[in-house]
């Protein structure tokens, strides 16, 4: 499903790539728990899809959890934590820059 949910994506099908990116994130949270690293990669997906949708303040807000728990659970320092926190830096910036 995840797979799926990524061709979508790369499709630019992301309407599809969002409401199965949301399945996978619910059965992952049910089934690994909300802090398993493969549950923060689907919000980290799922993030970048709802950012695809013009849905940047929903992205933005699973993004920063996902950052938040990739810290506790990985490190700080783990390079997909580092990577998401760019990411959301990003997004904050740009998000700031429309609202000026």
């Amino acid at each position: 499903m995840n797979n799926l949910a990524s061709t979508y994506w790369n499709q630019g099908q992301w309407k599809e790539a969002e409401e199965l990116g949301m399945q996978v994130l619910e059965i992952r949270k049910r089934v690994l728990g909300e802090e398993h690293p493969n549950t923060l990669l689907s919000m980290y997906n799922l993030a970048f899809t709802l950012k695809s949708r013009g849905h940047s303040e929903e992205a933005i807000l699973l993004l920063t959890k996902c950052v938040s728990l990739r810290k506790q659970i990985l490190s700080p320092q783990h390079p997909d934590t580092t990577a998401s926190l760019e990411t959301l830096n990003e997004w904050e910036s740009e998000n700031l820059k429309i609202r000026v």
